[in-house]
């Protein structure tokens, strides 16, 4: 199998990169960058992923899967500017990719790009399956972008799947290792109230249920990449306590949180979704790690 990965260099990436060529497949990342030295099994190809197509769409000619993961980090004081930066780096990408996709002689037959649970907006309680109606916040109203654009997509012989992924865990990068310090000082704890929902998954099966859905011929349209188990904020900080031998006793206030970061302490920190994998339930995809324990021992003995 040819995959193209776009985004393939940022944190997520690499990992699907890693997994993709271990089983043999041939991988090509779209960089903005320059492309340095590929691992074996991999090649780079440089692009601009500014909206339109280019003499980059040359690697995707005979691809089995396009993935898209591109887009610029979220962890950042939310300016105005950076929120646009933030939006079209998104949108573009995945416009150029689907351009690039349209004037191919062959599209590829799988078509699997990245949104977020962001998508739902903040929602309490309320468990949150892929039916659920979209959120009217800065993060929803860019998912809503993102996934019209990979929607373009759909053809007879292309199938699109958008990935709403929610905090993924790994000790190697993404979200967890920010939040380790405090604990290690055994200053760690809840955020805010620890109310709010947190919907996680360990990178091993956000990385296996990606390779599942290009696999499974009748997976389309959005799948929720969380765990089955989402937790409050409160147990996350306990879990993550335990994990680590330490205490998980000091709370930090929102409001220091919100003068600290602005609106991003809100958006990424304060809300959160009940989020639930219902799609790939249903359709038979199993997880290694279904329960956050399990899933921060697992991380914490891999050293």
């Amino acid at each position: 199998m040819k995959a193209i990965i776009a985004g393939g260099r940022g944190f997520l990436g690499t990992a699907l990169s890693a997994a993709l060529k271990n089983d043999r497949h041939d991988v090509v990342v779209l960089s903005r960058g320059s492309v340095g030295i590929a691992a074996p099994g991999v090649t780079y190809a440089q692009w601009t992923p500014d909206g339109a197509t280019g003499v980059w769409a040359s690697a995707l000619a005979v691809a089995d899967v396009v993935i898209n993961l591109a887009g610029e980090s979220l962890a950042a004081r939310w300016s105005s500017a950076r929120k646009q930066r933030v939006e079209d780096s998104r949108v573009l990408a995945t416009r150029s990719l689907v351009a690039a996709m349209a004037a191919s002689s062959s599209p590829p037959p799988v078509f699997v790009s990245a949104s977020a649970v962001g998508y739902y907006g903040p929602r309490g309680d309320d468990v949150i399956t892929e039916a659920s109606p979209a959120g009217a916040d800065f993060l929803s109203r860019v998912c809503i972008r993102w996934e019209a654009e990979a929607e373009r997509a759909i053809r007879s012989n292309t199938r699109v799947v958008a990935l709403r992924t929610g905090l993924v865990l790994a000790r190697s990068g993404g979200a967890l290792p920010p939040t380790l310090l405090p604990f290690r000082l055994g200053i760690g704890g809840r955020l805010g109230s620890g109310r709010q929902y947190w919907p996680w998954v360990h990178i091993d099966d956000w990385v296996n249920l990606v390779r599942w859905t290009i696999d499974t011929p009748n997976a389309s349209g959005p799948f929720n990449v969380t765990a089955p188990t989402p937790v409050s904020n409160a147990q996350f900080a306990r879990s993550l306590g335990r994990a680590m031998h330490r205490p998980a006793l000091v709370p930090t206030p929102a409001l220091a949180l919100r003068l600290l970061l602005g609106e991003m302490a809100e958006g990424l920190l304060l809300s959160g979704q009940r989020a639930v994998p219902a799609k790939a339930l249903s359709q038979g995809f199993q997880f290694r790690y279904p329960a956050l324990d399990e899933a921060l021992a697992a991380l914490f003995a891999a050293r």
